[in-house]
């Protein structure tokens, strides 16, 4: 009998009416989602996580009386699933929407008064909700604006269905679309870098196409951005735990799996040091590598596609100043390293001052970097985008690296991420980098987690619950 092989049908030959358990191995996003899943539909569920709190790569810490993020992390309003999962835990008013999607965009290379741009939408029906800003957008030629108009509406055709997207990449694409150096750097990179974490030459263009037809190009208010006005802690540790409690999760962190196989009663073993876990149904939710290792032979037809899924790299630069240099609550920049800073002040506690972060991704060439030379290099810049800093003293300046925070959304990635199933009856698969159409952000976390416990109910003979599905309506 084969490693994945039951004895006895998938569910171990146990009787209909007996109650069903699962293992989610993994606290992140995905792992939390799964298990809220289950537990909602009446499954015994224990949550493994091997770090000491919850929320996988979207987490916060403390730095003295700060309490910091790692790095910041935000949705959009089509992101269904992520607010979804902020409803299941009651923390929507935690990170609430921009009531309209509004960008300040400062441009350090042009004269002063001139730097200011802004992309933002108006209240009406798509491509027209853009187009009072495209028109009026600095940072663009009148002929460069036109040019991106129609590639848009280029971009708006492509069927995202079609596999051949996936092999190629959306910079050639865009400069086959007439689409200039300046053009990539002032609008497509600003967008597609922050969320594919990827310039345009290294992205696939169908995961390219799938970020601007979906925000952009969909529905009005598609890109409106919310992010945490609390530390991240507070949603995906606490407010998170708590759900998991109130559902009846058995939730134990610091708990690092060692195996998972099958065992002589055609169920699964999840060993953690010192216990080993029966269940009907296991769902791994970790990043790829540990998915790889942890998979029992005949799981996948070729698991070593799954060391083949690049990572990269987000870097985020933590700033605290004696005063209050920036009025905004975020920006992007051009004409310089720096690309999104954040104001973290009242999310981080910090009650005199002001604390900004920069968040720097596809950051391979810095992510390396000492403090010392990081510091060196972007606090001049901040002084040339932000005024205000010349005058105020630097009371901190930290720096957290997350060397393989997304998997690489090169061309060809798509063929690489495995969908939920694996070829072993009861055994799942979630994680931002499975088969979820998105790139790696929240959204595809929660959303690969409802489709890992989707997957396990459809075996297990259980209804799936309602409210869990109510976002694929809203998408």
């Amino acid at each position: 009998m084969s490693d994945v092989t039951r004895s006895a049908g998938p569910l171990g030959g146990r009787p209909a009416g007996a109650v069903r358990d699962a293992v989610v191995v993994g606290g992140g996003l995905a792992g939390i989602t799964a298990a809220l899943a289950l537990a909602d539909a009446g499954v015994r569920v224990t949550l493994l996580e091997g770090r000491p709190r919850l929320g996988g790569l979207a987490f916060s810490f403390q730095r003295g009386e700060l309490t910091v993020d790692n790095g910041q992390h935000v949705y959009l309003r089509c992101c269904t699933a992520y607010r979804w999962f902020l409803d299941r835990i009651d923390g929507t008013a935690l990170a609430p929407l921009q009531d309209r999607l509004d960008v300040p965009v400062l441009d350090i290379a042009r004269p002063a008064g001139q730097r200011l741009g802004r992309l933002r939408r108006d209240a009406l029906p798509v491509p027209l909700h853009l187009g009072r800003s495209l028109a009026t957008y600095p940072h663009l030629s009148l002929a460069e604006r036109a040019r991106v108009g129609r590639a848009a509406l280029a971009l708006k055709g492509l069927d995202l269905a079609d596999p051949t997207l996936d092999a190629q990449d959306f910079g050639s694409w865009l400069t086959a679309h007439g689409q200039s150096a300046r053009a990539v750097e002032a609008l497509w990179d600003l967008v597609g870098v922050a969320t594919l974490n990827a310039v345009a030459g290294d992205a696939s263009l169908g995961l390219a196409a799938m970020v601007f037809k979906t925000g952009l190009l969909s529905d009005p208010g598609a890109a409106d951005i919310g992010w945490a006005h609390v530390p991240l802690g507070e949603l995906h540790d606490r407010l998170a735990r708590k759900a998991l409690d109130s559902t009846g999760v058995r939730t134990e962190v610091r708990s690092r799996v060692t195996s998972v196989s099958v065992n002589e009663n055609g169920r699964w073993n999840v060993q953690v040091p010192g216990e080993t876990l029966p269940a009907d149904a296991v769902v791994l939710a970790v990043p790829q590598r540990e998915a790889h290792d942890l998979l029992p032979p005949g799981a996948l037809d070729d698991p070593g596609r799954l060391l083949r899924i690049g990572t990269a790299p987000i870097l985020n630069l933590h700033v605290v100043y004696d005063r209050k240099v920036l009025r905004k609550p975020f920006f992007a920049a051009l004409g310089t390293p720096v690309q999104w800073v954040f104001d973290r002040t009242g999310a981080s506690g910090l009650r005199d001052g002001q604390y900004l972060a920069l968040s720097q991704s596809a950051a391979q060439d810095e992510i390396d970097e000492p403090v010392a030379a990081l510091r060196e290099r972007y606090l001049p810049e901040l002084e040339r985008l932000l005024p205000a800093t010349r005058g105020a003293e630097v009371q901190d300046f930290f720096v957290t690296r997350e060397r393989t925070a997304t998997f690489a959304p090169n061309p060809g990635v798509g063929r690489l991420r495995p969908g939920a199933r694996t070829k072993a009856p009861g055994l799942y698969l979630a994680g931002a980098w499975t088969a979820t159409g998105w790139p790696a952000t929240m959204e595809s976390a929660v959303r690969s987690g409802v489709s890992a416990a989707d997957a396990a109910l459809a075996a297990l003979g259980r209804p799936r619950p309602r409210h869990l599905f109510e976002f694929e309506e809203a998408a």
